[in-house]
């Protein structure tokens, strides 16, 4: 079964799935502190309505003790000082009462007219309002029965509530380390399970991809297979292979149709110079040395300069088929060869040229030579053909892992949108394919003259290796 997962989501899928199980792991730990939390604050209440209650308690026990022993008809109050301790005691005691019921009463589920209730006894029993026995043990009588109803309340919330007891707090702990470790054991166990199963999946695909790479690259041009259906990068990366081999056998048959036509051009070349241009030249010879009557001198001059001319334009059909500068002298000067001896005359563009001597030493093979030669040469001829221009500048550069070869006019310029669009005529088009048949980029921009066009091409070259 193959999956149709995105190769980033591959990747994640294992650290995810790890991610989520201590996520959940985390949640039960914190839902178990919550519920353990929750537990000893409900303890904690029931500590303080248990504290509250036996103030309350105390309290009014107290208070309703003093009552009882002033209000006897024997009692007396005997002298100022006596009052003034007695309503200090049951100021303070008074105190109690009312903090311990402002503490129960938030903390109990009493209605409403209970807790007003509650709140105005507590106030009528304020030592503030004088001191009589009998109001006092009148008021803490109506008191009695909602202390008395707190109490079996906070017996009910103590039966109703769950205890914390120190052996569910060990039991909890145990439970939950249980569980962390389980849940962790199974996070990493299936992480690595996940991890090993993509990861020899990706690899075996990545081996697959890097073995039809080592094919292509030892010269074994036979497209590796494609998928039908693009479901991740790796997919991307197939298709980009297969069409990337398929375009290479389309360079690599134009660049062997190219040497082959080079090869013949050559070949051309040397058989005409071997046979016809040697003849040729025996003929002149014989011509130049046989004896004639001076009436046929002038016929026979006529036919020497005949002759002449006609060596003289096979040499230039020789050089144009293949020039023999080139594997003598090198790309810079087969260049520079053919513009003085067929581009200098007055009547023609005048022209400026620059040769990088690093050229020479920039390993071109002879295509590539051969090819830049041809290049520069129907840039220039197009130039003198359509451009109208008055001066041109040729620029064999090399710069940056490149050779540079720039041709710029100042004549009426060219619409590069367009002719990057159309293809231009046929000679662009035989520029821009020679370029691609030796790995270079051909564009076309306007000239940095006021008017004009600038033609580049960029031929990557391998780096030269330090010498010892």
């Amino acid at each position: 079964m193959r999956f149709s997962l995105k190769l980033k989501h591959q990747i994640l899928l294992a650290p995810a799935v790890v991610l989520l199980l201590m996520t959940l792991q985390l949640g039960f730990l914190q839902y178990t502190y919550m519920d353990l939390k929750q537990k000893r604050q409900i303890g904690q209440q029931l500590g303080m309505i248990l504290f509250s209650l036996t103030e309350a308690n105390m309290a009014a026990q107290r208070m309703y003790d003093l009552a009882r022993q002033y209000s006897r008809p024997t009692a007396s109050i005997a002298g100022v000082e006596e009052l003034e301790r007695l309503l200090g005691y049951m100021e303070e005691m008074h105190a109690h009462l009312a903090k311990a019921v402002t503490r129960i009463l938030p903390l109990m589920e009493l209605s409403v007219p209970d807790q007003r209730e509650v709140l105005e006894i507590v106030e009528s029993l304020s030592p503030r309002q004088g001191f009589d026995p009998n109001r006092v043990i009148e008021e803490l009588t109506r008191l009695q029965p909602h202390l008395a109803g707190m109490s079996q309340r906070y017996q009910t919330l103590v039966e109703e509530s769950p205890r914390v007891r120190a052996k569910d707090i060990d039991q909890l702990v145990d439970r939950a380390a249980l569980v962390s470790v389980v849940v962790v054991g199974v996070a990493l166990s299936f992480g690595i399970l996940l991890s090993l199963f993509f990861a020899r999946r990706l690899l075996r695909r990545v081996q697959t991809l890097s073995a039809s790479a080592g094919r292509i690259a030892r010269g074994d041009l036979t497209p590796p297979s494609a998928p039908r259906v693009v479901k991740d990068e790796l997919d991307d990366l197939a298709v980009s292979i297969n069409r990337m081999t398929e375009q290479l056998i389309r360079v690599v048959g134009t660049e062997k149709l190219l040497e082959g036509a080079e090869e013949e051009r050559r070949r051309i070349a040397m058989d005409i110079h071997d046979q016809t241009l040697s003849d040729l030249s025996a003929i002149l010879r014989g011509l130049q040395t046989l004896p004639v009557a001076e009436e046929v001198q002038p016929e026979v001059r006529d036919l020497e300069e005949d002759l002449v001319a006609s060596i003289a334009n096979l040499r230039q059909l020789m050089d144009n088929l293949h020039p023999q500068t080139l594997d003598i002298l090198g790309l810079g000067a087969a260049l520079e060869s053919h513009l003085e001896r067929h581009l200098g005359r007055g009547d023609l563009p005048e022209y400026h040229l620059y040769i990088n001597p690093e050229v020479d030493s920039a390993n071109l093979s002879r295509l590539q030579q051969l090819t830049l030669y041809r290049i520069a040469v129907e840039a220039i001829h197009n130039i003198i053909k359509h451009a109208r221009a008055t001066r041109y500048e040729v620029s064999l550069d090399r710069r940056d892992g490149q050779v540079v070869l720039t041709v710029e006019d100042n004549g009426i310029g060219l619409d590069t949108a367009q002719t990057a669009a159309s293809n231009g005529g046929r000679g662009l088009y035989n520029i821009r394919e020679r370029a691609r048949a030796i790995g270079a980029q051909a564009r076309w921009s306007p000239s940095r003259f006021s008017s004009g066009t600038r033609f580049e091409l960029s031929l990557p070259v391998a780096a030269e290796l330090p010498q010892e």
